[in-house]
């Protein structure tokens, strides 16, 4: 039997105390109050009966199993499948309003890592018990996402790195044995390769640098990559030391001197793709789901059979990736919260994320199963994304999250497009963030 779903326009049509005065404060987070607040001890999960599941579209069918399975065996506290918009900002913002009228119709909801904080100090998500899902088989990165103030506030489901796709082929035509650890090994390497008459035309790399949450992916990753970080572990900014300044000047200089192509400004992840894979780019940062399409024997890829892939760059070594991914957290204004928490234990279990894995590209939480041959076969990519991941770090983990990443964007992007110098846009980065963070 398939689950019920209903969408978020549905609800919002029958539900009438969403109304424009929820949305006006949808930008202005929780009181003062709130902001500071800690998690209290796990609540009381009591109520078992219907729930609904809040989520963004899930393609590839995954989750819709999963939940029929559930249903299957439960048929007293069935899960609705809620489907949220496709756009990251408008999931946030329909959250948030079902979150600030305490309304009911949202249990179990499927956050972006980067919004763990912000739901957790508004109180809008329960802290989990000790023992709602096995976090000592999971990645560490994946259970730091879903903490809150040493609170366990989500139950991590997938997860995401960064990779370093690179042209093989044209390593080896340049005498390359290795793949590059460190920037100044790619800027060597791509010395080498782009005076080849086959890398005629072509660039050195690119990430994805347009004024938007990738940029602050990329910005992020090459600070820590230098050493550096943008706040400390209190949440305090610490973007104005010299660890951030040369990660910065790594991204800045890259344009000036002509390694990344001018047209790498206006990047995301889809125009980094269709470079890459149309021969433009001998080295490229990019997320796992590329894979397959620069793999496709179609005609499509012109790099197919050509590429390979490894970790991220850095200064001294291997660089460090800005972790992706979701998790399950329970609403505190839901009615049946004993249904909430097994849910979240049998959809986040090892159990179904194996069995996710047959319809859907999306990285485990669990490390066991980028280990499992099977589905190595089907992801040659697994095992490098697992050292990814090991490594990983989450973006600033903070309340203002949104504030917080738009300020990073503003500066980063006024340093690399040469309407700031460095250190001019570290100083008032670390201003804006600092007030933000008061």
């Amino acid at each position: 039997m398939r689950q019920r779903r209903r969408t978020w326009q549905t609800l919002l049509a029958t539900t009438a105390s969403l109304t424009v005065a929820v949305v006006a404060l949808t930008g202005c987070g929780g009181t003062a109050t709130e902001l500071k607040s800690t998690p209290k001890a796990a609540a009381s999960f009591e109520g078992k009966g219907p729930i609904n599941y809040v989520s963004n579209r899930d393609a590839s069918g995954a989750a819709n199993k999963t939940i029929e399975e559930w249903n299957a065996a439960h048929p007293e506290e069935k899960v609705t499948f809620i489907e949220l918009p496709d756009s990251a900002d408008q999931q946030r913002q329909q959250l948030i309003q079902n979150a600030q009228i305490k309304s009911d119709t949202f249990s179990v909801l499927n956050l972006d890592v980067v919004w763990t904080s912000e739901f957790a100090a508004n109180k809008w998500i329960l802290p989990l018990p000790a023992d709602a899902v096995p976090t000592d088989k999971m990645i560490p990165a994946t259970v730091n996402a879903a903490t809150y103030r040493d609170s366990l506030v989500g139950a991590p489901y997938y997860t995401d790195g960064a990779l370093f796709y690179f042209r093989s082929d044209l390593l080896k035509a340049a005498g390359i044995a290795v793949p590059p650890k460190t920037w100044d090994e790619m800027k060597t390497a791509c010395k080498a390769i782009l005076a080849l008459p086959e890398a005629a035309g072509m660039s050195c790399y690119t990430g994805q640098f347009d004024k938007n949450e990738a940029l602050t992916v990329n910005f992020s990753e090459a600070v820590a990559s230098a050493g550096g970080s943008i706040v400390d572990a209190d949440g305090k900014p610490t973007v104005n030391t010299p660890e951030a300044k040369e990660g910065l000047n790594l991204l800045v200089n890259g344009f000036k001197d002509g390694l990344f192509p001018s047209d790498a400004i206006t990047y995301l992840e889809e125009q980094g793709r269709r470079a890459f894979q149309d021969g433009k780019l001998v080295f490229m940062r990019n997320w796992p789901f590329l894979h397959a399409s620069l793999s496709a024997t179609d005609g499509s890829s012109q790099v197919a059979g050509k590429f390979s892939i490894t970790s991220i760059p850095g200064t001294d070594g291997p660089g460090v990736s800005t972790l992706g991914g979701r998790s399950l957290a329970i609403s505190p204004f839901t009615p049946n919260k004993a249904t909430a928490l097994e849910f979240v234990k049998f959809f986040t279990s090892e159990e179904q994320a194996q069995k996710r894995l047959a319809l859907s590209s999306r990285a485990p939480v669990y490390a066991t199963l980028f280990a499992d041959p099977a589905v190595v076969a089907k992801r040659p990519f697994f095992p490098t994304l697992l050292t990814s991941l090991n490594n990983a770090q989450p973006r600033p983990k903070v309340v203002q999250y949104g504030a917080t990443t738009k300020a990073i964007q503003e500066e980063a992007y006024a340093a690399i497009t040469g309407a700031k110098d460095t250190d001019t846009a570290l100083n008032d980065m670390q201003a804006k963030l600092t007030e933000l963070t008061k």
